[in-house]
């Protein structure tokens, strides 16, 4: 099944293409680095001409007519981001973990185990067997409600939207054996 984003956040713009590019400049075609809103997907964009686009822009790139954006030239690996791109990236997937929180408390809410040595909830930085084992048992009560709930019902829990955008820039290298929140 391929997954497509209907919006993406812009990472990077790079008006004159990419410096590496020996074409000469009239041949040459903006580029933007962007993230998919929904699945985190990386991509490489070709913005209409003559139009300038903002770091942490939000621009329309589903199937129905675009305004900003000509076409997509296709994923982007993590490691062919552009310095900007990468500075900008954690505040990005920051801005669209706060647009749906609930999807990722429903995370910490109904986690599985992977086998029977190894939790899901164990892939996220700083949360070891007995902070898995708080959850699932806080859970059996009352699901989390929202980051706060989570943090206040599990003491020394590291900061949860702060581990998750650890875990998704982990997945966006593309090294893990499991992914939790990116479509690899």
């Amino acid at each position: 099944m391929v997954v497509k984003e209907d919006y993406a956040i812009v990472l990077d713009f790079l008006p004159n293409g990419y410096p590496f590019d020996n074409r000469p400049s009239h041949k040459k075609t903006a580029i933007v680095h962007a993230i998919g809103e929904n699945h985190f997907i990386l991509l490489e964009l070709v913005p209409k001409r003559g139009l300038q686009l903002s770091s942490q822009e939000r621009v329309y790139i589903g199937e129905d007519k675009r305004e900003k954006i000509h076409h997509i030239n296709g994923k982007l690996p993590e490691d062919k981001l552009t310095q900007t791109a990468r500075s900008e990236l954690s505040i990005a997937i920051d801005v669209l973990i706060d647009k749906s929180p609930e999807k990722f408390i429903e995370f910490f809410n109904k986690a599985p185990p992977l086998s029977t040595r190894m939790h899901s909830l164990e892939l996220i930085p700083g949360l070891g067997k007995k902070r898995m084992w708080e959850i699932i048992e806080e859970r059996r009560g009352d699901p989390f409600k929202d980051f706060e709930d989570l943090k206040k019902r599990i003491p020394l829990m590291p900061e949860p939207k702060k581990a998750i955008i650890k875990r998704i820039l982990q997945e966006l290298k593309g090294n893990e054996k499991h992914y939790l929140f990116i479509n690899h």
